[in-house]
């Protein structure tokens, strides 16, 4: 309950996974079917971040601040969206812009007073449903969808000692509800002993076609430091491995430093 997204919005990590998440549903909606988007820690929705918490982290400025002048090719309709939403965009706003009229959002957000915030922003939006409720009991609730298609977005905080065992229960229990959905779970990449469990305790689980896209600035080597993320997915669109390599190229040479370990690449951890 001490973890507020507003501190960190718009840095690198929120870059990684807006621009991928962007072009999942993007891919999935290339079906004219309805699907339904699940966001289970959606935060805000919008923020400032020239006031605020946003302000005084400036992780903004390493983020999101060297993308928006002249965006290469594979970032230019994720970085298009965010300027015409106006203040910056969390994963609920950035969802709903690209919202066909049949297709709908679900976001849950624990956090009282963030969640007053993202009610009130989609008030009367019959297309976006907010709840009050721990993401973790929700993917057992509110899954699976009416639509039978969908793309479920799992942003834990990692505030807890436990959080990658419970993301990979999250992503246990959400294709078990919801086998044919897409999942995809953002992950922190601070030292890879962490990182390496949580790809074999899904390479050991019953849960097939997994990759996991990441992009590290820095040498994985220090815990108390994020150095990377990864956003792991879980029955990938036809295309995503080739098409979703150009963007995490481009993430890494604008927003790289140039520092020694500084890399991306996709890997298939579990075979369909």
């Amino acid at each position: 309950m001490n973890y507020r997204h507003a501190f960190h919005a718009g840095n690198f990590a929120d870059c990684i996974k807006h621009a991928l998440l962007v072009w999942l549903l993007r891919t999935m909606q290339r079906k004219p079917a309805a699907l339904m988007v699940l966001d289970t820690h959606a935060g805000l929705g919008r923020y400032d971040l020239t006031t605020g918490p946003a302000a005084r982290t400036g992780e903004w400025r390493h983020g999101i601040a060297r993308l928006l002048e002249q965006p290469p090719p594979a970032l230019a309709d994720y970085v298009d969206l965010v300027g015409r939403l106006g203040l910056y965009p969390g994963s609920p706003v950035l969802l709903r812009a690209l919202l066909r009229p049949a297709d709908r959002l679900a976001c849950c957000e624990l956090h009282p007073e963030d969640c007053d915030i993202l009610r009130a922003a989609f008030t009367r939006d019959r297309q976006v449903a907010v709840h009050h409720r721990d993401a973790w009991e929700a993917l057992g609730a509110l899954l699976p969808p009416a639509e039978k298609r969908g793309l479920i977005l799992i942003d834990p905080p990692f505030e807890a000692p436990d959080e990658f065992d419970r993301l990979a229960a999250g992503i246990r229990l959400a294709h078990r509800r919801f086998p044919q959905g897409v999942i995809a779970a953002w992950y922190p990449i601070k030292h890879l002993a962490p990182v390496r469990a949580f790809h074999t305790a899904l390479r050991d689980s019953p849960v097939r076609d997994v990759v996991a896209a990441e992009l590290t600035l820095r040498t994985p080597h220090d815990p108390a430091r994020l150095n990377g993320c990864g956003l792991l997915i879980v029955n990938p669109p036809w295309r995503f491995e080739s098409e979703a390599a150009p963007i995490l190229a481009a993430l890494r040479d604008r927003l790289g430093d140039g520092e020694a370990g500084e890399g991306c690449g996709i890997v298939r951890l579990v075979d369909e």
